[in-house]
Formats: structure tokens, sequence, C-alpha cells
């Protein structure tokens, strides 16, 4: 390593050079990609809410869908009005009474059921589809314009409608994200650092390290809002402790080589590839556990994330190097005294109260895990949208006005019999909170003659193989009414047919309840145990990779807890992911202190010693490390109006706290108490003192 410290150093102008060409490509490339705002659509394929759909893009041409409510506008203007939508691009179809009866006839000759589905006092509604799903480019650029040729006379809800209010926002907020991020962190490493030009470095490489990640998903082809949203931060907080290593090591080089900063730079490279490849490796792994999620969300942000600590980790050794060894007079000329107090009586005072620490532990834990496993998650994206809106002013209008709230979509067989047809009709709408079902066989009701029934809406509800039929709810997306009311629906149309099938937002929404519920007890136990195997090969102990995972786990308990004890619902996807990620990125902490342990303990110390000197020379690393995550991330959940994107990034933020504090305060005492399993469980410690006695008076056998 000590050559490529050298190579770096001798080469680095041209490193310079070159990352800042390449920062024109990952431009490009980070502008190319695709987002995706639809989080529905990361549900395995296999299921049948998703093959539902695949079918009506295949028969039907159609896809995601919207409801325009008119207020206090004549049925001829009405009618122009629907001509104009049928007229946009990527419009397939316009569904308004006139589609079921001439605008001639009196609408009161509709039955009762259809005749409410359109009209509300002096509102009318149209049903616009489009012929790509919810989420795609063209039925975002559709719906856009139709709400433009609509004007403010009109309301337009639906989850398309909410998913381009969901890109605008988060489009608006993300260079916000960006901007509290930096200037948080830079005040942090201002006030930690002992030089105050140090963090503008420290930034521009770890800048530059995210727009080659942002860039490089081009290759992808598209990535998730969230990731998004989120790469940035996360990926400056988890990886902003290389950098600070490198420096500290270049620092501690300068003394040890006065007057040459060229070797200094050299040593301290091949020091820090050395320890941040090794703290690297649980970060990737944390990330890396999300790939193991069926729900596809999961492995956006893992691939993502990974990719972007192994390039930050490229950076720190590369990019970081170069710009200090050429701007070294700047950097000199901003040195300052160091800001943070030695922290040695602060250690020696909670090795001496280790006992309190143990039982604060203790008594903390139970409430703990019962706050993790009863923190209630809500799965309904929109819900928690901002109530100004114009998606959730149309929803809210939708539900107050023509009582629905969320609309399912039964694909049957296109054969089936009339009666059968409006057998099942019947039973379906005598389901609690079914407002309507809209299919041919509702239309022809007693009063209108199957050949009054216009060939265009034949084609929008039946095709060759399959006919569609709408059903509107009273019940909420992700509610336990319209689960089960799905359930009701499901096993009434399977009676009639068994390939029957029920789709739309609420249908995907129940099977992400589902699906994520599953990936959530797979992803924990994928990063736990790949995070111990990686402390055992680093540590080299059976032991301490217990001792270790066991206490950020109880800060991941003791985070995950407290939006029970606020009455706080978080989002679905914080439950999976917020364990990972705070498992991978804060064990480092430990990991950091247990070696140091290790070391002295090795060299001859008393574990009071070892433990006490692990603690006073790691404390003011962690405390840094821990606020430079924390900052990283706060000041989005703060400022951010996405509440998935706001809780995740204040859960994450006070998790690397949390991390922080049970780190300080409980490892030390964990590391006191199982000193003597410690020894005899981990390689090379056999020559560390102990008690002859063991534990309880059993002497334990060392592992050689």
């Amino acid at each position: 390593m000590y050559k490529f410290g050298k190579a770096v150093v001798k080469g680095r102008f041209a490193i310079l050079i070159i990352s800042l060409v390449l920062l024109v490509p990952s431009l490009f490339g980070m502008l190319g990609t695709r987002i995706n705002y639809d989080i529905l659509s990361y549900l395995p394929k296999d299921l049948d809410t998703m093959k539902g759909q695949d079918i009506m893009l295949d028969e039907f041409g159609k896809g995601g869908f919207a409801f325009v409510m008119i207020d206090g506008m004549q049925d001829k203007d009405v009618k122009e009005l629907e001509k104009k939508f049928a007229e946009v691009d990527h419009v397939c179809d316009v569904i308004w009474y006139d589609s079921i009866a001439d605008i001639n006839l009196p609408k009161e000759v509709l039955p009762k059921k259809l005749y409410d589905f359109f009209n509300s006092g002096d509102s009318t509604l149209l049903a616009v589809f489009f012929d790509s799903s919810s989420a795609s480019d063209d039925s975002l650029n559709a719906l856009n314009e139709v709400k433009s040729i609509a004007g403010k006379q009109c309301f337009v809800a639906g989850m398309t409608a909410a998913i381009s209010d969901i890109k605008d926002l988060t489009i608006s907020e993300t260079t916000g994200y960006v901007i509290l991020a930096v200037c948080l962190t830079s005040l942090v490493l201002a006030l930690t650092m002992d030089s105050f030009l140090i963090p503008v470095f420290f930034m521009l490489s770890v800048g530059m390290a995210i727009l080659y990640n942002l860039g490089s998903n081009f290759f992808l082809g598209e990535i998730s809002f969230i990731t998004q949203a989120l790469t940035a931060v996360l990926q400056l907080g988890v990886t902003i402790d290389y950098s600070i290593f490198l420096w500290h090591s270049y620092k501690e080089e300068q003394s040890n080589h006065p007057g040459d900063n060229k070797e200094a730079m050299a040593q301290a490279i091949s020091k820090t590839i050395s320890s941040v490849v090794g703290s690297s490796i649980t970060t990737v792994a944390g990330f890396l556990a999300l790939c193991f999620m069926s729900y596809k969300l999961g492995l956006d942000m893992g691939i993502v994330m990974a990719k972007g600590v192994v390039i930050g980790v490229i950076a720190c050794v590369t990019i970081l190097p170069s710009m200090i060894l050429i701007f070294d007079k700047a950097l000199t000329k901003t040195m300052h005294r160091d800001l943070i107090p030695k922290l040695d009586k602060l250690s020696a005072f909670i090795i001496r109260h280790r006992a309190v620490c143990l039982t604060a532990f203790l008594v903390v834990l139970i409430p703990a895990v019962y706050g993790y496993t009863h923190t209630d998650v809500y799965y309904d994206l929109t819900a928690t949208l901002p109530k100004d809106l114009d998606s959730i002013v149309a929803s809210t209008k939708l539900e107050e006005q023509y009582h629905m709230t969320s609309t399912h979509i039964i694909m049957c067989d296109a054969d089936l019999e009339p009666k059968a047809m409006n057998n099942m009709l019947s039973e379906m709408n005598k389901v609690d909170g079914v407002k309507f079902s809209l299919g041919l066989n509702s239309l022809l009701g007693p009063n209108i003659p199957k050949e009054v029934i216009p060939d265009r809406l034949t084609k929008v509800l039946k095709s060759k193989n399959w006919q569609m039929v709408l059903v509107g709810s009273q019940y909420k997306t992700a509610s336990d009414q319209v689960n089960n009311q799905i359930n009701k629906l499901q096993d009434i149309v399977s009676k009639y047919d068994k390939k029957a099938m029920v789709i739309g937002e609420a249908p995907c929404t129940k099977d992400l309840i589902t699906v994520t519920d599953r990936d959530f007890k797979v992803v924990s136990a994928v990063s736990m145990i790949a995070i111990f195997l990686i402390i055992f090969f680093v540590l080299r102990s059976f032991s301490l990779p217990l001792i270790l995972v066991a206490v950020i786990e109880f800060a991941i308990f003791v985070n995950m807890a407290i939006p029970c004890y606020t009455h706080t619902t978080i989002p679905f996807i914080a439950s999976i992911v917020i364990g990972t990620i705070q498992l991978g990125a804060t064990v480092d902490y430990a990991i950091l202190m247990s070696t140091r342990y290790k070391l002295e303990r090795n060299s001859g110390k008393d574990k009071t010693q070892a433990v006490t000197i692990a603690l006073s020379t790691s404390i003011k690393s962690i405390i840094v490390s821990a606020l430079g995550f924390f900052a990283a991330t706060f000041g989005v959940g703060v400022y951010s109006r996405v509440d998935m994107i706001s809780q995740l990034c204040s859960l994450l933020s006070r998790g690397a706290l949390i991390s922080m504090v049970t780190v300080i305060l409980i490892l030390p005492s964990m590391l006191m108490l199982f000193d003597p399993v410690i020894i005899r469980s981990t390689f090379g410690m056999k020559n560390a003192k102990t008690n002859k006695a063991g534990i309880n008076g059993v002497q334990l056998p060392t592992v050689e």
C-alpha cells in the first residue's frame, strides 16, 4: 500500500485534473438517469396485482388513470373538455356519462349508482385513462397537459396525480437537502478539526464521489426517488469518517517526517487504506443486506449506497490527498488549536461508574424491546403528503363529494356468462364500503337497452380475453377495512372465475404489507450475520462480534422504540432499512474501541487499564464521527415535506447519536464484564492477563 501512496503523491496533479474531467460525464449521467416515483412498482412481478397491471397494459392499453372533477360547468362545455382530454398524447380513453348515453338524454335515466358516480351537486366526474403505467414519463406528461387544459375549475385525483406532486415536491427540495447536509457537516468539522479550511476540501472530495455515484446510476437505467433524495446525505454521512482518518494520519506522519509532506502523505495513504477498507466493509455489508429484499426498492437503495461507499473510499485515498498536498500552504495558514478538550477525565468517570451504566442498560432494555416491536408503521405514502398539494386537495374532494377514497379494478374472463357476471356484481355491491361497481353488465339497467351502449365504451371495459370492472371503495388505502374488503372481493370473484384478480393501488399496498413484513425479518438476519462474520475476521474473536452487534442492536431498539412512546407512525421502509444502515454505519465506533482494547490487553495491561485507554483514545473520534453523520441527516429530517424522507433522515440522525452514547457508555462496561470470556475466545490473546479462576471459579479454555 505504501507504493500506491507514493504513486498518488507523485501523480497528484494528474489525479486532480482527471477527477475534474470525470465530473462532466458524471453530470450527464446523473441528468440522464430516470427517477421512478412509484414505490409500488418495486413489488415482485409474480404477484397477481402486478400481473394484472401488465394484462391491463397488454389487453386494454391502459396503465394509470385519474379522476377529473369539474365544478359548475354546463354539459356541453364538459363535452368539449372531454374531447380535448381525449386528444392529449398518451390519453387512451376518457369516460363520462356521455360514454354510456347521449348527452341530450337526462342523467336521471341512468341507474342511480351510475348517476351518483358521475355527479355530485354541481360537480361532475370524468375518468381519464393513460396508455402507460401510473409513474411513467408519458403518463405524467399527459397528466400535466390535462391539468393545464382543465384549469382552476377542475380537480385531478388519483395515483398518477399524487406521483406527479411527489415528483415536483422532491425535485424542488433535493438541492436543499444537499445544501443543508453540506453546511451542517462543515460546521461540525470546522469546530472539531484543527483547520478551518480542511472541511472545504473534505466537502469537495466527498461531493465529487457523490456526483460520480449519481452519474454511474445511468447504467442502472433508473433509481427510485427515495434513493435519489437520500444518496447524497447518506454517502456524506457514512464516508466523511474516511476523510477525517486520512487527515489525522497525515498530521501524525508529519511529526514523524518533519519537512517532508510528500513522504508523510504516502505513509498516511498507506495507513488509511488498511483502516478504511476494513471499516467500510461493515457499511457496505449493511447496504448490501437490503438487496435480499423481495421488494426491489431495497435492491435499488442497496446497490446505489454500497457503490457510493466504495467510490467514497477511492476518492478518500486519491482525490483528497492530492488536494491536501496541492493546497498545503493554504491549509497551514488556517490551522487552529483543537477546540475539543481531552476527555480522559470523562473516560475515567465512565469506567468508575460502569455498574451504573450496566444497570441503565438493563433498565432501558425491556421498554426498548417493547417499543421496538410495537411501533406503528404506515404504507400509504399519499396519506402523509402536505395537505395543500393539488392531488391531496382533489382526493379530499373526491372522498367528501363522491364518497370514494380508493378504486379497485376487477380483471375477469371476457366470456363469463351475463347471469354469472350480474350475480358477481350484485355480491360485490353488498360488500361493506363498496360505493359502486362499474362494468358492462352494470350499465345495462332496466331503462338502457344493450344497443345504446357505445362500441367505444365496450372496448374500454372489454377485450378479447378479459373484461374490467371498476370498484369504488369508501375505505382508505392500507387500512384494515380496505384490506378486509379486498379479501372479500377476491373470494367473490374467485367463485365465478378462478383466474379473476383484484388489482389497483389498495390491493398493491396490501401486497406491500405482506411482502415487506417478510423482508424485515430477512434483512435483519442477513445484516447481523454478515456483520458478525466481518467483525469475527477483523478482530479474530468469537465473543467480540456478539458483544459489538448486541450493543449496536440495543441502540437500534432504543431508536426505533421512541416513535412508539411519542405516538409517531413511521414509514414502512424505515422499519426495514434503519436498523440495517444504523448497524452497518455505526458498528465502526465499537470496532474502533474494541481494537484498541485488544491491543492494550495484549501489551500486558489489565482489563481496567486497557478499557480506560481504549475509551479515552477513541471517544473523540467516535463523537466527531457520530456528529458528522448526525449533521448530514438532521437538517433534511427537519426540512423535507415528504414525510417518508423526513422520518428516514430523522431516525438516522437520532440513531447516530444513540449509537454514540451507547458505545461510549455501555461497551466499556461490557468489555470489563466479559473480559475473561473475550480473552479465551479471541485468537492471539492467550498472553493477556486474566483471573486464573475464570468466571465463577470455572477455568475457561483459551483459543490458540
